[in-house]
């Protein structure tokens, strides 16, 4: 899974694919002079945020001061106005910007502040006033765009064209339900696990600019959680409170993530937070900034954490406590207003086709007796026989295959050791599926904290570092079996890949960037299968159980997610139904990622399937002259794009090449 599906503004847009297997502008010190509108190129960032410059009644030295960059605050007529009559490629390329510009965070995630003419020194802006500002700007490219006749552009600009507008129009569409999602929660997309993920692994600490951004970021943090609260308590009135369980786990994780219960908060250390000790490491290594300086940024952000940062966390937890009251019992989005068009809205969006939940529930439950006659042939063929007392079929196979204890440093090492070994191998055989590889390296980062499994990280435009497979090295017991899967769909030929080959191909920068679910997700998916079709699992029957298992796990997550939000079952109800389908376990925990995100992990599957079917579309049209390394790079080499666009370009490549 990418990091990332994001974006409280309402871009739905991709840079990282958070995908858990088992699915991101400076205000210094001033010295940089601030960015300012060319004639061609019109730079609008989100409103300056100017923090105080020392807070009040602290005995701590005084620490520089951190003044704004002027900045132009321009309002959303004057960018509208620039954008009209620009030439189609120029207003690609201007319009989207201005829709990137509206959220700083994702700026800085996709690594395009330089090429944008910013800094990373801003917080998105979550009040209601910016959002429904930024949805008036969606509205007006949508109108410009569509004012362009489609008819007399060359067949790249039209495929363009019908990708923008599927975007766009996505968004608009999702406009009537800004209040209904769960920003806050106990999963990787979670509020506190982006704002951490954006301090500790985002922003870049290279020199002292970055450190100046660092900073004044950390003095945003207050205002921005209060613009989160306000927002909480519109969806409180909608009723979009996640289950009481939900709400346990979050208030939980955030009191870890402090080191110390909200009633202690006086005891909470600044300095033990992890965006002090991030900057505290990263600081020590720039050699440009003397010691001195570099103590003096440290008791900028020391101040910023203890005054800002820590009490805007406490009274976000004080509100999640408060709402437990009235936390529901209902999990599914179905009992909000306007439920059932909202989760129609959220398929279309996560899967860019036009299935119904029905439809989605049917396939799913199709699936999963595919993959259980599947699995039964490998249980047998390494020895595993019917469940036995609290001994499932899956926990009797893990034992059978093997695990890592990674309870250990030479375990966690061990973890990463083999999936490097596995990445090497598969490396090795892409020449035979591949004929375009990307020149964008991936490197493999252990992740503390997190079980076995793991996400992706593209590498940003500016190339300031690779793309990232985080691996997970916690626990005690990392299975064998799936973690060639694992690896297959978060790095190669899955998600680095896909998304490595798009942001180097020669294409608009929306389409460089943009990432649609049921595409991004459905290819991961598929190269899981493609490897099983390259032989990687010819000796490694454990191998290829792994694969079936996390595949009917992608199977059960259609029916468990239409279950909850178009059927009305309770969490309950798909926790047994989990367990049943999957076996003892860990997978019940899915449950939950499902409740607060719904919608989303229906793109796998569905996307997995229509690749396959237009494949096997192609191969018997053109019959021998059918090249699968061909066919790849039709699918890859023109970007993300939503699925039905897809089948409408993959349609076009078998009539023209039959024709030809």
């Amino acid at each position: 899974m990418q990091h990332i599906i994001r974006r409280i503004t309402g871009l739905v847009f991709v840079g990282l694919l958070r995908v858990t297997t088992g699915c991101r502008v400076r205000n210094p010190i001033l010295e940089t002079p601030a960015a300012r509108p060319s004639a061609t190129s019109l730079i609008i960032p989100s409103p300056s945020h100017t923090p105080e410059q020392q807070r009040a009644q602290t005995s701590t030295p005084t620490p520089p001061p951190i003044s704004p960059i002027p900045q132009q605050d321009v309002p959303i007529a004057a960018i509208i106005a620039f954008l009209q009559g620009l030439p189609l490629d120029a207003f690609f390329e201007e319009s989207f910007k201005q829709l990137m510009l509206r959220d700083p965070e994702l700026v800085t995630e996709l690594g395009l502040a330089d090429k944008f003419g910013v800094r990373n020194d801003r917080l998105n802006n979550l009040s209601e006033e910016y959002l429904l500002d930024t949805q008036m700007l969606q509205m007006a490219v949508l109108d410009l765009l569509r004012s362009y006749p489609r008819d007399t552009l060359s067949s790249e600009q039209q495929l363009s064209y019908d990708v923008y507008r599927w975007y766009l129009e996505n968004q608009v569409q999702g406009h009537p339900y800004l209040y209904h999602n769960y920003p806050v929660h106990h999963f990787l997309t979670g509020y506190h696990f982006d704002l951490d993920f954006l301090f500790t692994n985002l922003h870049p600490l290279e020199d002292e600019s970055d450190v100046q951004d660092y900073i004044a970021r950390l003095s945003q943090v207050d205002d921005q959680v209060s613009q989160l609260l306000i927002g909480l308590e519109k969806r409180e009135a909608l009723q979009a409170i996640p289950p009481l369980e939900i709400l346990d786990m979050t208030t939980q994780n955030m009191v870890v993530y402090l080191g110390a219960p909200v009633a202690d908060i006086e005891y909470i250390e600044a300095q033990a937070i992890p965006v002090y000790t991030k900057l505290s490491e990263k600081i020590s290594a720039i050699e440009s900034i003397p010691e001195a300086k570099k103590e003096e940024y440290l008791d900028s952000a020391r101040i910023e954490i203890a005054e800002g940062f820590i009490p805007a966390y406490v009274a976000l937890i004080s509100y999640l406590e408060g709402l437990k009251p009235a936390a529901p019992v209902e999990a599914g989005v179905q009992k909000l207003p306007d439920g059932e068009a909202y989760y129609a809205y959220l398929l279309a969006k996560e899967t860019s086709t036009t299935l119904t939940a029905e439809e989605i529930h049917t396939l799913g439950l199709t699936e999963v007796e595919r993959i259980n006659a599947e699995m039964e042939e490998v249980f047998n063929q390494i020895g595993v026989g019917q469940s036995t007392g609290s001994s499932s079929r899956m926990s009797q196979a893990i034992d059978v295959c093997g695990y890592i204890d990674a309870a250990t440093g030479s375990g966690k090492t061990q973890v990463v050791d083999t999936y490097q070994d596995i990445l090497d191998e598969m490396e090795n055989s892409l020449g035979e599926v591949f004929d375009h590889l990307p020149a964008t390296r991936v490197v493999i980062v252990p992740r503390e904290g997190f079980g076995g499994g793991g996400f992706y990280v593209g590498a940003p435009a500016d190339n300031s570092r690779p793309g990232e497979f985080h691996a997970g090295v916690g626990g005690s017991r990392i299975p064998r079996f799936n973690m060639p899967t694992i690896a297959y769909h978060e790095a190669i030929p899955g998600h680095h890949l896909q998304i490595a080959l798009a942001q180097e191909a020669d294409l608009p920068t929306f389409r460089n960037q943009l990432a649609f679910n049921g595409y991004i997700e459905g290819w991961a998916l598929y190269a899981e299968r493609l490897a099983w079709e390259m032989g990687m699992y010819a000796d490694d029957p454990c191998g290829n159980l792994g694969r079936l298992q996390l595949e009917l796990l992608r199977a059960v997550r259609l029916v468990t997610d239409t279950g909850i939000h178009a059927k009305g079952w309770t969490r309950e109800e798909s926790r047994i139904y989990m367990r049943l389908t999957m076996g003892e376990g860990g997978w019940i925990h899915e449950v939950d990622r499902y409740i607060v995100w719904p919608a989303q992990s229906t793109g796998y599957m569905v996307g997995m399937l229509k690749i396959l079917e237009l494949r096997q579309r192609a191969e018997e049209a053109l019959g021998e002259n059918f090249d699968i390394r061909e066919f790849h790079n039709l699918v890859l080499g023109n970007g993300s794009m939503p699925l039905e666009i897809l089948e409408a370009v993959v349609e076009n490549y078998i009539q023209d090449s039959v024709e030809g």
